[in-house]
């Protein structure tokens, strides 16, 4: 990056000592009064109050003391005529002696010839000066850029409203010598070398020109080879076709090398400077500066002969030119110091003129068009596509019109009307459209009235009616009756008359050059503003500044995210473009990978030395996207691996390798995975365990067999591998296989990067920010403070800042010139309780905004006209002030300044009054972890402790389920005594252990189609027990056993739970209080009488219970299978018997008999059960084959027609049990209705769900069946 700097300073040097005096000053003084000494009649005006030219000289005093005009209007000017092309450099004036009438604002045109004005801009805008204030001061304006012209002409705006338009003035500046020629469009200037060939390492061309013509050449230079340069106009705008020793590309094939400007062919003077070295090329139109490099085999342009200027002509064919040619003058044309013109005016042997008028100080007239019956030539660049000529009759009133392509070009086009009788020929750009033939056979007149533009608004519809809105754009050179029409006399008043706009001036404006649409975003016009289109970019926004997607898989993982594909934007607005990443979220890392196109193991043989391998690795993004991936990392690796058989490797100890890899900088590594760079190693040779130890690498011993060399590269600064070249597999028996994985980072440097303010006379300083048109800021940040400046830089009258305003306002405030702008965002809640909130501001040639969290976005329009480039010169405070005043008490993190990272933490190392690093992270975003996670904080963030949580994941959101068959048990055995509440420590459990009530948190979820089943069985050491089991019928019961007289049984039977779908059951119970939920919706409570207390807890059980505890007879029926179905997120109080088999089997106290299979319920309940478990037996309940037995699956396979007639008798036997079933059915439930009347519920039962719910204190319950 360093030699863009470097090139531009190169060429400053370079093109210093090369430019003509003839286009700056000709001194350094160049400020000389030039209107003093000019006669009266040098000066002019729209209108005079004395009827006569009235010499407004600056301090003049006799006669009328100054110009003043008959009407004061915005219609009025006053014009001088300096005689010659000058250099002017300031203007003053005064308002008219002895009077009140001056002129409050003005504004400036310059001309060459009187005609075809151009308005002085600054900032890309029609400049404002200031004026005066009384009638005697003078207010004197500097110009900032140097005007060259002949007439100068002031147009008042604004005036003293107690008085009239009054004006003397002065222009200061100095003369102005330059060589200009002529160019017709049929000629051309040819400039001859003194040898054959001319080979250059360097160039710089320099010239001016302008033109009426939209098209043609400006000079050309070829060589045998196939180098070229050649500059030309296309439709408006110059191109810029450059290549060295390319002979693939010839001009009239290739595509410019760069394009700029845009209207050029405005008849206005242009400057072109075109600056080279070797293939770094700087291309410049008039303030625009485009840099590239060049196509080509070497650094010399090589040109044969000569070089051609206004046309190419073609070799033996005088007068014979390869594409259209120049039209228009061209000013101070050098070439490498050459004054090209000057040697032309001397009739030097080297220039030859093929057909061609040169001029010294003069401009002829560019423009010459035939005689047509009614022409008129317009320009548009608005969003309307039909231009429409109004012809107004005696007889009738007739409109015709036609409809042409991409007419809003902004490019000039020729419309002529010719009509004869009853037929009219419209011809737009001198293409013929079909005559249309009048049938109503009506005799046509021209009429007296002609409107160009639009309807007056006084005339009646009859007269002249307005089909769309008026036209927006320029017209020129308007025949009628193949006469042309006076302009100037219209705007005079002697022939016809105008409203709204400006004659002999041309204000249409490319708004889309230079193209303020970023990222590719595609720019598009009216008459007044501009468009940008983001399709298709990856950013949003009005000037497409904002990316789509995130900065990093931290910042996903920090929104929920846990793994997948996703794009990343690693400097967010700035210039690099997204790349698809995949990010996996672990419970300690986030990590980031990039694959390549060749992860694959690749084998490889015949590579030698003279005849190498190599292999580049694309992945899907360029370098410099890679490097900011890696460099906003913590950390990343790169496993590499080298399979060979007689292949040697790094060839050590001290060969020359004969495998190496490139990484990011093009340089080759020649050390392995494992080890340290400059270290010609493999991992073997760091732990010494290679197979033989006189080499640093196992592949270099060159044995016969296969081995390999595996390790991980990590060295940030080399990463990633680009290529990989291998040269040692051409011997005998000699073969090799490599494999490059993925690029793999973790941690992100800058989205947790956070500084601690603790004084509010404390501050960071950063570099200028440097935002001219585009400004984006965020950070987060958490306070306790009433107020304070997050952010400020200034400049001279510019300037940015960003505060916290009051404990619920955010304010950002800007100034680029046009007197400040103030957003404030108003949070209902109050931004100083310490908890992080996110804070976006962004400033474009569009539109303000401020962002706050996700409150509504605050944002103002940017004014069209005017000031519009933010410029600071300050340093950027970071926390505070430059007056060290209304500084910021808390911590900002994750500062970006237009996708530029700020590193505060390095900066506040240094810095009196602020800490690296903010802790507190799970204050704010402690809600991520669920289901009973904590989040524990950490340096850099935080993360989510699943420790007594049954799920588990980066948010403990991941189910841990299993499949459970026909006598599976997992049973978790307490350690004795086991108080049922957790406690801080082992020793205060005794305690807690009397004095403390007695409770249970369960929480499972589960899915079967099994019944009678045991869920769950807690067995306490005084033969106090806990049940939960499925009846036959399908209902839940919950079985409290606290002594052997004392048993409670709690069912819920509103279906049959036996239904293969996924139910969610939570009990909890403290003291007397129970309270069971099934699903989410169903809630029933009850309060035991006597208080219920399991003083230590023996075992817990999931499914079959194998030992003889002395359980009652219904829970034996249900224990006969045990369970046969998913459990799924199973937690009593803090433990998690089902995560602790799954997960810490040999560390947990945990027994599993019969066959636990690991599975996800949720992904089951997902599938058609119904298709799956057409029959479903005790050890596989789903129907699911065993995937771990491929082999017997195929040969199952086989029987599948067997089977199939085997399920068709299936079915039909089943489908008469349902038939039976549900007669059966229809009978209970008619005997259910009349007992469930006599039912009675107690007091303490919700009410909403007492018809849902059946509750009965008898242990004989599930010998009865109940439907409800």
């Amino acid at each position: 990056m360093d030699s863009v700097p470097r090139l531009i300073s190169f060429f400053t040097l370079l093109f210093s000592s090369l430019w003509h005096p003839g286009l700056t000053a000709t001194n350094y003084n160049c400020d000389d009064p030039l209107a003093s000494l000019l006669s009266p009649m040098a000066f002019s005006s729209s209108s005079d109050l004395t009827g006569t030219h009235s010499p407004a000289k600056l301090n003049r005093r006799l006669g009328a003391g100054g110009w003043s005009p008959e009407d004061s209007n915005a219609q009025q000017w006053l014009q001088m005529d300096l005689g010659s092309k000058v250099e002017i450099t300031a203007v003053a004036t005064q308002g008219r002696y002895g009077s009140s009438d001056w002129v409050t604002s003005y504004s400036l045109m310059f001309s060459d010839t009187g005609h075809n004005w151009r308005q002085y801009q600054q900032e890309d805008n029609i400049w404002t000066f200031v004026g005066n204030t009384n009638a005697d001061s003078v207010m004197h304006h500097k110009l900032l850029h140097a005007v060259r012209a002949r007439f100068v002409r002031f147009v008042p705006l604004e005036w003293n409203p107690s008085g009239k338009i009054g004006m003397r003035v002065e222009v200061y500046g100095c003369s102005y010598k330059s060589d200009v020629a002529d160019f017709d469009g049929r000629s051309s200037l040819l400039y001859r070398f003194n040898q054959k060939l001319l080979s250059t390492l360097k160039d710089v061309i320099s010239l001016k020109f302008k033109s009426i013509q939209g098209d043609g050449v400006l000079f050309h230079g070829e060589g045998q080879r196939g180098d070229h340069i050649t500059l030309e106009l296309q439709k408006g705008r110059l191109a810029l076709h450059l290549s060295l020793d390319d002979s693939k590309t010839r001009l009239s094939s290739s595509l410019p090398s760069a394009t700029l400007g845009s209207l050029l062919d405005d008849q206005h003077w242009h400057s072109v400077l075109i600056e080279r070295v070797g293939k770094q090329v700087n291309f410049t139109v008039d303030k625009y500066t485009q840099h590239f490099r060049t196509k080509g085999e070497t650094d010399a342009l090589d040109i044969d002969y000569e070089l051609s200027f206004g046309g190419i002509p073609v070799p033996g064919k005088p007068g014979t030119f390869l594409k259209k040619n120049f039209q228009g003058c061209i000013e101070n044309l050098y070439y490498n110091g050459v004054n090209i013109i000057d040697l032309a005016k001397r009739r030097k042997h080297q220039i030859y003129i093929v057909v061609s008028h040169l001029y010294s100080l003069t401009i002829s007239n560019l423009v010459h068009i035939p005689p047509l019956l009614a022409l008129c030539r317009n320009r548009v660049f608005t969003d309307d596509k039909l231009l429409e000529e109004i012809v107004d009759n005696i007889m009738i009133n007739f409109l015709y019109s036609f409809l042409g392509t991409n007419l809003n070009d902004g490019l000039w086009h020729s419309v002529s009307i010719n009509a004869r009788r009853n037929r009219i020929t419209l011809t737009l750009d001198n293409d013929a459209a079909s005559p249309a033939q009048d049938t109503t056979r009506v005799q046509i007149y021209s009429g007296n009235s002609y409107y160009f533009g639009g309807c007056p608004d006084n005339l009646t519809v009859s007269q002249c009616l307005n089909p769309i809105k008026a036209f927006q754009g320029c017209m020129r050179l308007i025949f009628i009756d193949n006469q042309p029409k006076d302009l100037i006399s219209v705007q005079q008043g002697s022939l016809g008359n105008f409203s709204n706009l400006h004659i002999d001036l041309c204000s249409i404006k490319d708004r889309c050059l230079p193209n303020y649409c970023e990222h590719g975003g595609r720019c598009s016009q009216s008459w007044t503003t501009f468009y940008c289109n983001c399709s298709d970019t990856s950013y949003m926004g009005t000037t497409c500044h904002h990316s789509l997607y995130e900065r990093s898989c931290e910042v996903y993982r920090h929104q929920g995210s846990t793994a997948g594909f996703f794009y990343i934007d690693p400097d967010g607005s700035g210039p690099l473009g997204p790349l698809q990443v995949h990010c996996n979220v672990t419970e300690d890392k986030i990590w980031t990978s990039v694959q390549h196109n060749n992860t694959k193991l690749t084998h490889v043989q015949g590579a030698s030395p003279e005849n190498p391998y190599f292999m580049a690795l694309d992945y899907g993004g360029s370098i410099e996207q890679l490097e900011a991936v890696i460099d906003s990392s913590e950390y990343c690796e790169q496993e590499v691996a080298y399979y060979c058989r007689r292949s040697r490797l790094l060839n050590t100890p001290d060969g020359v390798p004969f495998t190496w890899w490139i990484g990011r900088s093009k340089e080759r590594h020649p050390y392995w995975g494992g080890a340290p760079p400059g270290v010609q190693q493999c991992e073997c040779g760091l732990d010494e365990i290679c197979l033989d130890i006189r080499h640093f690498c196992n592949c270099d011993a060159d044995k016969d067999e296969w081995t390999n060399d595996t390790g991980f590269l990590s060295f940030k600064d080399h990463l990633p591998v680009t290529q990989i070249v291998i040269t040692d597999t051409n011997r005998s028996n000699s073969e090799a296989a490599w494999k490059i994985g993925p690029l793999r980072c973790y941690g992100d440097r800058h989205f947790w990067n956070a500084v601690s303010f603790y004084t509010e006379a404390s501050y960071l300083h950063f570099p200028t920010f440097h935002a001219e048109f585009s400004a984006d800021i965020s950070f987060f940040f958490k306070t306790t403070a009433l107020s304070g400046v997050f952010l400020e830089n200034l400049g001279i009258t510019d300037f940015i800042r960003l505060e916290i305003s009051s404990p619920s306002e955010i304010t950002f405030a800007i100034d680029v010139g046009n007197g400040p702008i103030e957003l404030v965002v108003q949070s209902p809640s109050l931004l100083n309780d310490n908890q992080w909130h996110y804070v976006r501001a962004e400033r474009n040639l569009k539109v303000t905004s401020l962002q706050v969290d996700s409150l509504p976005r605050m944002s103002r329009e940017t004014l069209e006209e005017g000031h519009f480039r933010l410029q600071l010169n300050s340093q950027l405070f970071v926390g505070g002030t430059s007056s060290k005043q209304k500084g910021f008490l808390g911590c900002i993190r994750s500062l970006h300044l237009n996708g530029q990272k700020l590193d505060l933490e390095e900066r506040a190392k240094v810095t009196s009054g602020v800490r690296p690093g903010c802790p507190g992270h799970c204050s704010s975003y402690g809600s991520i972890c669920h289901n009973g996670g904590k989040c524990v904080e950490k340096r850099s963030g935080y993360f989510c402790d699943c420790t007594n949580s049954p799920y588990e994941g980066p948010f403990c959101k991941k189910e841990i389920s299993a499949l459970f068959e026909a006598g599976t048990s997992v049973t978790y055995m307490f350690q004795e005594p086991y108080p049922v509440m957790k406690n801080l420590s082992w020793s205060s459990s005794a305690i807690y252990a009397e004095s403390a009530p007695s409770k249970e948190n369960i929480a499972l979820s589960f899915m079967t189609a099994q019944t009678p089943s045991l869920l769950l069985y807690i067995n306490s050491s005084s033969q106090d027990s806990l049940t939960v089991l499925l009846c036959k019928n399908g209902s839940l019961q919950v079985h409290y056993q606290l002594s052997k007289e004392e048993i409670h049984v709690f069912t819920i039977e509103v279906e049959n739970f036996a239904n293969r779908r996924m139910h969610h059951l939570k009990i909890n119970r403290e003291g007397r209080e129970l309270t069971i939920q099934m699903d989410e919706q169903l809630r029933l409570s009850y309060n035991f009488s006597p208080e219920v207390e399991f003083k230590a807890v023996k075992s817990l059980t999931l499914g079959k219970v194998t030992e003889n505890l002395g359980i009652d007879s219904e829970v034996v029926k249900a224990n006969t299978l045990g369970f046969v179905g998913c459990l799924s997120a199973v937690q009593y109080n803090h433990i998690s018997p089902l995560k602790a088999a799954l997960r810490h089997m040999t560390i947990a106290p945990v027994i599993i008999q019969g066959t636990l299979t690991e599975s996800s319920c949720g992904s089951m309940m997902d599938l058609d059960v119904n298709a799956v478990t057409t029959v479903y037996s005790s050890s596989d309940p789903f129907g699911k084959t065993d995937e771990k037995e491929p082999l017997t699956n195929a040969v199952r396979s086989d029987s599948a027609i067997i089977g199939g007639v085997i399920a068709v008798v299936i079915f039909i036997i089943f489908s008469i049990v349902g038939i039976m079933t549900r007669f059966l059915y229809q009978h209970k439930q008619s005997h259910r209705n009349n007992q469930i009347k006599e039912k009675e519920y107690p007091t303490n039962l919700d009410s909403s769900f007492r018809n849902d719910i059946d509750l009965q204190n008898t242990v004989s319950e599930c010998k009865r069946e109940y439907f409800i």
